[in-house]
């Protein structure tokens, strides 16, 4: 477990952003029940938090990526848009985000901000799950002319398919922390029983 993934695995658990319950399951809108529930927009409402969480994002893309190799910041409609609005300001970049379908009226964008031609973007989700919301968005900068660099998240489930997904649609991606760590971080910290994390897994095994 590297020393960002505990960190924000913490934080999510302390935060309440990431919440486990074998015992009471979420009901998604879906109708399908979890033992987990992920909502990252939480963290939003912690100033100190997110300001850790933004540093984060920006060294592990500085890592990957100098400034002067993307020109733009990208946010997947809705959850992304607030970190991508963070970490473009961090960054001193333009910001774009990108809606999950054109809109009905007006110029009927998809994309809402400035777009050209050749412009490098990098795109930021909260949570990548299936990964198919971040992996469209992707899709729209590039079908618009654009490039990716690279898309990164918060937090991942670590689904087999989302990676197969990525791959196979040609896109480099990273989290700053993982469901694996999570459990590991909430067992020792002994926030979750180990009845909730057996839960866990099983339930992530459904999701394969």
């Amino acid at each position: 477990m590297d020393k960002t993934s505990q960190m924000l695995a913490g934080i999510l658990l302390q935060t309440g952003a990431v919440s486990i319950n074998a015992k009471e399951p979420f009901v998604y809108t879906s109708g399908i029940k979890s033992p987990i529930y992920t909502d990252n927009r939480i963290l939003l409402s912690f100033p100190q938090q997110r300001r850790t969480v933004v540093n984060l994002l920006t060294q592990r893309i500085l890592e990957n990526n100098a400034l002067d190799q993307f020109d733009l910041v990208a946010g997947v409609a809705t959850a992304g848009i607030s970190w991508a609005a963070l970490l473009a300001e961090q960054l001193d970049k333009p910001m774009i985000y990108i809606r999950q379908a054109t809109k009905g009226h007006g110029k009927e964008q998809q994309i809402e901000g400035i777009l050209e031609k050749g412009h490098r973007a990098i795109v930021v989700e909260d949570l990548i799950s299936t990964g198919g919301s971040l992996i469209e968005a992707a899709e729209v900068v590039r079908d618009l002319g654009g490039s990716v660099p690279e898309c990164i998240a918060l937090f991942t489930y670590e689904l087999p398919q989302a990676a197969a997904d990525f791959e196979k649609t040609n896109l480099s991606f990273q989290t700053l922390s993982r469901i694996s760590d999570l459990l590991k971080v909430a067992i020792d910290d002994n926030i979750i029983s180990q009845e909730d994390r057996t839960a866990v897994d099983e339930w992530l095994m459904t999701r394969k």
